[in-house]
């Protein structure tokens, strides 16, 4: 069972009133009317949940740093780059949502989501204090040569844990999660022309409005369907895919350049823009917003026509024009 099943269950957890004691896994919510679930039984389910996360949190959660620091380990499997690194805000978003998710379950789910939090707030990205740098390496330093920038999708993941502490616990504690939460909110609150789709996560943005104090939290969710609906009409009309980086947010969204930040994929579908459906599918079930069905039915249309209906035909990457794979993309976890 992948872990961000969980995370479509989050936005009902927000808007719950806030009791005394915890919203413990599992919560079982109402999604919009017509989605599906596995073929399993919802106790088989939440077993198969749960020993996920046992694995997982044996794995990856470190308790180190700092005697009440926690930060997740990403180095386990493959060599990262640097090779030193041990951790990124990605990374560190996901173990905050994870623990705030399964709290009830694990009696200590607390006590490593406030860890995450502290080494969160040990590591502040030189762009602003409110924001986490984006990697650390070994000897509990941010990586000098770029780690000490910013990863929206880490940051927005943060702030969005940090709201689900509130409904989880209160905060009227050690930490005052809403109040943190509201600066992280606050921070992320900027204009750009370029943008990245994989950031686009509506059910965050919600979230924020309603509890973040900037009403144009709404505005963001609509500017983010506009960008997604003018380059699958525009640009891969015949895919639905949309790419790793879009410039001219502002005015006409197009895909970026090659190597506009990262790398020759960075105007293609790849492993960026792989998140884009499970983000819009997420608003889809807990907001019943129709663009995001619409958007994530031209990407399911195509991909189930190019793969003839068998997911381990999928490749890493894709053109978004023509749907070519790319280059080198065969990645496997067998």
């Amino acid at each position: 069972m992948n872990w961000r099943f969980l995370a479509v269950a989050a936005l009902s957890l927000l808007l719950a009133p806030v009791r005394a004691e915890n919203f413990p896994f599992p919560q079982h919510v109402t999604y919009t009317a017509g989605a599906i679930k596995p073929a399993f039984s919802q106790a088989a389910l939440d077993s198969a949940v749960t020993t996920f996360y046992n694995a997982w949190k044996a794995k990856y959660l470190v308790n180190g740093c700092a005697s009440n620091h926690y930060y997740v380990y990403y180095s386990v499997d493959y060599t990262p780059s640097p090779a030193n690194a041990i951790t990124c805000s990605e990374a560190h978003g996901y173990g905050m949502l994870i623990a705030a998710l399964m709290a009830g379950y694990d009696v200590n789910a607390r006590t490593c989501f406030d860890g995450m939090f502290r080494f969160f707030t040990n590591h502040p990205s030189s762009i602003t204090p409110n924001l986490m740098a984006w990697q650390q390496v070994t000897g509990c330093v941010n990586e000098p040569t770029g780690g000490n920038d910013t990863a929206t999708d880490g940051d927005l993941d943060i702030a969005y844990a940090l709201l689900l502490a509130d409904r989880q616990w209160g905060s009227a504690g050690e930490i005052n999660y809403l109040a943190e939460a509201r600066k992280v909110i606050a921070a992320v609150m900027s204009g750009a022309t370029g943008t990245r789709p994989s950031d686009f996560m509506p059910d965050h943005f919600r979230a924020f409005q309603l509890f973040g104090g900037n009403t144009n939290w709404a505005r963001v969710v609509d500017k983010c369907y506009q960008i997604v609906g003018v380059i699958q009409t525009n640009n891969s009309p015949a895919t639905g895919l949309v790419p790793d980086f879009v410039v001219n947010a502002d005015t006409t969204p197009a895909p970026a350049p090659a190597s506009y930040l990262e790398g020759a994929t960075d105007r293609s579908y790849a492993y960026n823009s792989c998140r884009v459906p499970w983000r819009l599918a997420t608003d889809y079930l807990v907001s019943g917003d129709a663009r995001a069905k619409v958007a994530v039915d031209k990407i399911n249309s195509w991909i189930q026509a190019k793969t003839s209906g068998n997911p381990a035909n999928i490749k890493d990457g894709y053109n978004i024009t023509n749907g070519a794979a790319l280059s080198g993309t065969s990645y496997s976890l067998a």
